[in-house]
């Protein structure tokens, strides 16, 4: 599976309303290719990087305080001890000469943290996102594998702080806003808070006013406005998701939506 392929063709397969145990599969990620360098490392670091089990530079940065650190959110945003700044600053060491530079390294250990989001290994994809952070504080992709790790851990508001992080540093990327709010919507449908559903709505109109062509953004609309109970609106964004790309339409939703309103252009019955 690419691991390119949106979180939000995969988050209400089987539909928005609120299915509390939800398949690991729908919730991928909605990176898109252009959303990170995504930089190989440079020709001599390429050997030694490719050997098992994952990189030959030194990993083990909180190996010395506690492992479950590793996969915490930012190594657990806590004060941190004389042995993890020392192991730190081996793997930065490390990483300087074998990369042309940190942001580089950082690119290098995000993109493996999404290979092991494709995987199932949540916990090692979470310390390879901790290590592009480490590397690069301003590398979007870190924070937005963490918040897809943990939201895949159905830990949505951790999940919902990740991505924040990232909009902070990616402001005009339409699929980690889309992202984001698809997160919310599910938050909203476990605790109906309605300035969650308000913030989803506010990412989702700044992302198809950047981007009128996608379809992903304009279905959760739909969705916004279904959980409103607005269905002649969600009416109209989905008619405008169908129009824009009928491959991401979910059928589900679909039957969900035609149960509280026929379709007033009466396309689907």
């Amino acid at each position: 599976m690419n691991v390119r392929m949106t979180l939000i063709q995969w988050a209400f397969v089987a539909l928005p309303i609120l299915t509390v145990a939800q398949p690991k599969q729908f919730v991928i990620s909605a990176r898109s290719g252009d959303s990170a360098r995504q930089l190989q490392p440079t020709q001599r670091t390429a050997e030694p990087i490719a050997q098992p089990p994952v990189e030959s530079v030194s990993t083990d940065v909180a190996e010395s305080t506690s492992n479950s650190l590793n996969s915490l959110p930012l190594f657990g945003e806590r004060p941190k001890t004389a042995d993890q700044i020392d192991a730190e600053i081996h793997f930065l060491n490390d990483c300087d000469r074998n990369f042309a530079s940190r942001p580089e390294a950082s690119d290098f250990f995000a993109a493996r943290g999404w290979d092991y989001v494709t995987d199932g290994q949540l916990d090692t994809a979470a310390y390879r996102f901790n290590l592009s952070w480490l590397l690069n504080d301003q590398n979007a992709d870190a924070f937005w594998g963490l918040g897809v790790v943990y939201y895949q851990k159905n830990q949505l508001p951790t999940a919902i702080r990740m991505l924040k992080k990232g909009i902070t540093i990616a402001d005009s990327n339409v699929a980690l806003m889309t992202d984001l709010a698809t997160v919310e919507i599910k938050q909203y449908q476990v605790k109906p808070e309605p300035e969650l559903l308000t913030e989803a709505e506010g990412y989702l109109q700044r992302a198809v006013a950047l981007s009128p062509t996608s379809a992903s953004s304009y279905q959760k609309l739909s969705i916004v406005y279904f959980l409103k109970a607005d269905y002649s609106k969600a009416w109209d964004y989905f008619h405008q998701t169908h129009s824009l790309d009928m491959s991401v339409l979910d059928l589900g939703y679909l039957n969900e939506l035609l149960a509280k309103q026929p379709d007033p252009k009466k396309i689907f019955k």
